[in-house]
């Protein structure tokens, strides 16, 4: 996987945000995807007291969900903690991981949030521009904006809002149960974005891709 290098990672906060604000500007909200084979979930956890940054990366085949390749990298934690802000804590071990594959993935599903943002540039973002592949924000929470209640249907869904733009759609992925909160990462419009996490969701209610990457991250 060929990166971009967008900026300098040793940065303070106020730098990190300075850096957002220019890179948000290069976010691609319509479909340029490619042929999709293989699928990526990301996930981070955090080891000695935080002090050393978990990162898993699983790949599976696309559209069958299998398992095909996976990756673990820990490097020591050099951003703070700063909601709004965790890109910068967490993408430098992610690249780390994304590094050691073999078979790159053709789109990202990121555990966290993409255009649901305050400054419209979250992880999934971050990562897509950096890794200038489809990335798909997948969060179990909110963060920021105002939606309805989906329906109850697997598949239903709410448009989340934030100052009357639509930044998200807040996503029932199985029946009955606590929806999930997706939005636009890069080179991918949101109804694709949708469509694209329905298509890795199987019998829970997180995708197939976040449900591998977390179980690596946080074991």
């Amino acid at each position: 996987m060929k990166l971009q290098r967008l900026h300098d990672w040793d940065l303070t906060p106020k730098e990190a945000i300075t850096v957002q604000q220019h890179l948000r500007t290069q976010v691609v909200a319509e479909d340029r995807l490619p042929a999709i084979r293989r699928v990526a979930g990301v996930d981070v956890g955090f080891e000695d007291d935080g002090r050393i940054t978990r990162a898993a990366v699983a790949v599976l085949s696309f559209p069958d969900l299998v398992l095909v390749e996976q990756a673990v990298a820990r490097r020591p934690t050099t951003f703070p903690y700063v909601p709004g802000l965790l890109s910068f804590r967490e993408i430098p071990a992610v690249l780390d991981a994304l590094g050691q594959v073999r078979q790159p993935p053709d789109l990202i599903l990121a555990d966290g949030q993409g255009l649901a943002h305050p400054r419209r540039f979250g992880l999934a973002c971050h990562l897509g521009l950096v890794t200038d592949t489809p990335c798909i924000g997948v969060a179990k929470s909110r963060l920021i904006g105002a939606h309805d209640e989906p329906g109850e249907e697997k598949g239903s869904w709410a448009p989340l809002t934030d100052a009357g733009e639509l930044i998200g759609a807040v996503l029932r992925t199985r029946t009955r149960v606590r929806p999930l909160y997706i939005s636009i990462g890069h080179r991918v419009s949101l109804p694709t974005a949708i469509e694209l996490v329905l298509a890795c969701t199987a019998r829970y209610r997180l995708p197939e891709t976040t449900r591998w990457a977390h179980r690596l991250a946080s074991g």
